[in-house]
């Protein structure tokens, strides 16, 4: 493991970008900034249209590591270059910004009020391609509806034996069990997942940490005892469908978690702006996002 980007990720300020949305949310994002479906046909023309749009943003000069800490990647957008430079490297040689992996194939249909992960098999050989093009961690997401102690446990137990898999694989894993944030029960789903959590902490291995991807709490601090754990390395917050001043609000009053986000990220760009609106808007948005991380 990188020792750079291991302390990076641990000491420094700053936040995570998610640029990782995959197929079934790549319309939406496009959609988002001002690329209507019509505008092409076919997969192929929609992904190379996102990769223009990441691109756009990891070359952008208000894009870089004083600020942003790492940045969460989609398997197609790793395979994919930047400036004739593999993704990954790019980030980190050009912009020192640390590289992940999202690596989750998508959800199953919720059972006991929870959405687990379609199963991985490739899991060992995708982890080894992202370590021999530079990435340092992983990232996989389910998702909790509502408070039930057998779908959350369920949910975390699995999150946490892909994360095992994956540190087994010289990579840290983001163990990201979102909480949706419309759930009729957030409160009570918090403290079953936290519970959860503290529970899986303990068999994870001396020397060995995870970092956790958390839906922002409905009681501030909430999660401040993960935040503390000797097996976390860092807790980060998603912004869960929360617009970018929500988030941040919410973000800032939680002291020791720092942003993981995706939309609220990309909120107010659009493919329609020059650079310079562009670099401006994106400047506008990574500060907000920065400054609500420093708390």
């Amino acid at each position: 493991m990188d020792e750079q980007m291991l302390n990076k990720v641990a000491n420094d300020e700053g936040f995570i970008a998610a640029l990782d949305q995959s197929g079934g949310s790549t319309p939406k994002a496009l959609k988002l900034y001002g690329i209507e479906e019509d505008a092409y046909s076919g997969d192929e023309a929609m992904y190379d249209l996102i990769h223009e749009m990441r691109s756009r943003i990891i070359t952008s000069a208000s894009f870089s590591g004083d600020r942003v800490l790492g940045a969460i990647l989609f398997e197609m957008t790793m395979d994919r270059e930047v400036e004739g430079k593999g993704t990954a490297e790019y980030l980190w040689t050009e912009k020192q910004v640390v590289p992940f992996l999202k690596v989750d194939k998508g959800l199953e249909d919720e059972v006991d009020g929870t959405q687990l992960m379609k199963p991985m098999p490739e899991l060992d050989a995708l982890c080894q391609r992202a370590v021999a093009k530079g990435v340092f961690g992983t990232k996989m997401r389910s998702v909790i509806k509502v408070a039930n102690p057998a779908g959350v446990a369920a949910n975390v137990a699995q999150q946490f034996e892909f994360g095992r898999q994956i540190l087994g694989n010289g990579l840290v894993p983001i163990i990201e069990p979102e909480v949706d944030i419309n759930s009729p029960s957030k409160v009570e789903a918090e403290a079953l997942l936290k519970a959860a959590i503290l529970d899986e902490l303990d068999g994870i291995p001396d020397g060995q940490q995870i970092m956790l991807k958390l839906t922002l709490p409905e009681t501030d601090g909430f999660y401040s005892e993960l935040v503390a754990h000797p097996k976390v390395l860092r807790v980060v917050a998603l912004s869960g469908g929360y617009s970018r001043e929500e988030a941040n609000a919410r973000l800032a009053r939680n002291e020791g978690m720092i942003a993981s986000f995706s939309r609220a990220l990309t909120e107010g760009l659009s493919a329609q702006q020059s650079d310079d609106e562009f670099d401006a808007a994106l400047d506008g948005s990574v500060g907000s996002i920065f400054e609500a991380s420093r708390t």
